[in-house]
């Protein structure tokens, strides 16, 4: 082993693109795991490195740095949000942390679109209706759906991403009504013509509502039960961000109960496991947690977290700091 070049440990394969930048820089150990990498695993394999490239599916808290040992230097995220990090006990102990911000935005929100179409107008029920043999022609009242263009879109965190919906829906004459912590600039709101509703309100007005915020202890089960009560019986739900910013067991009572038409999901509140009952609706679309999955989105994300990690690892400071607070003096 090349001791003059430092070490890292990714917990799982990524594209050529990235892992020939660490390959060319670093000693490397690649997970070949699959799925969820077993935290037992996890543990043993980080002690002793210099750097970690590490999935959103795994936790990189106080015992996985402690695992590592003092030489750990950067955490690398291949990913935009970064919940699974202890990002305060990081910069306590002076290790950087890094994410993959913004080449992802537009990827994600093209599935974002793709769901609330796919939901709206029923494509994965009408495909396996084909499929099972029961498709007897045309006919007039054979799987409605709801039309898109002209209706109220309800954004859910007007970040990156909530923007990029924004842009599509105005292809669609949609009206666009938004929700955040705090009204983004009024010159952002004319810009994108977009109006601001409280969650009360937004639920109460949208027909189709997109989530698109990061997951804190605010966010955290931010759409439940009584939230779902508020939806218009004809709307649908769309979450793209993270699986427990809604309540799974809220939401398979909503939908069998009819309390709202649909809903379309790509983040699971404990996943990769969903809510039982949800596998049993028809008026739900369930897809594996694929926003970013394009072949081009994949391996620039790829590139950017190897990039970060080297670059750390040089001393330099990486492009996509998320604590820059680590780099200033003790005594401040």
């Amino acid at each position: 082993m090349d001791t003059k070049k430092p070490l890292v440990y990714s917990t799982h394969m990524i594209p050529n693109e990235g892992l020939s930048i660490l390959n060319d820089n670093c000693v490397v150990k690649v997970s070949n795991e699959e799925g969820i990498l077993p935290r037992s695993i996890l543990l043993e394999e980080v002690r002793g490195v210099d750097g970690i490239l590490c999935f959103l599916t795994d936790v990189i808290d106080r015992e996985a740095m402690e695992a590592a040992g003092n030489q750990l230097r950067v955490i690398s995220n291949f990913a935009a949000g970064y919940d699974n990090i202890d990002v305060e006990e990081a910069t306590r102990r002076g290790i950087l942390v890094t994410n993959t911000p913004g080449v992802l935005t537009e990827t994600t929100a093209d599935l974002a679109w793709a769901l609330l179409m796919a939901i709206a107008r029923r494509v994965v029920e009408g495909d396996k209706f084909v499929r099972e043999g029961k498709f007897r022609g045309w006919d007039a009242l054979l799987f409605l759906g709801t039309d898109v263009h002209g209706a109220t879109l309800g954004i859910i965190g007007l970040g990156r991403i909530g923007q990029a919906m924004v842009r599509r829906a105005q292809g669609f004459n949609m009206k666009v009504i938004y929700y955040d912590q705090e009204p983004v600039l009024p010159e952002i709101e004319s810009a994108l013509n977009v109006s601001y509703r409280n969650l009360h309100n937004l639920l109460n007005e949208a027909d189709f509502i997109s989530i698109h915020v990061p997951l804190t202890d605010r966010t955290f089960h931010l759409i439940g039960e009584k939230e779902l009560k508020l939806m218009k019986k004809e709307s649908y739900l769309i979450n793209t961000s993270r699986g427990p910013v809604i309540d799974e067991k809220a939401l398979f009572k909503a939908l069998q109960e009819e309390w709202i038409r649909g809903a379309a999901l790509d983040v699971f509140e404990n996943e990769p496991e969903v809510e039982p009952g949800l596998l049993s609706l028809d008026n739900v679309i369930l897809v594996p947690h694929i926003g970013s999955a394009s072949y081009k989105t994949r391996s620039r994300m790829a590139i950017i977290a190897a990039e970060n990690l080297v670059s750390a690892l040089r001393g330099e400071i990486p492009e996509y700091l998320v604590n820059p607070e680590v780099l200033r003096p003790k005594n401040e």
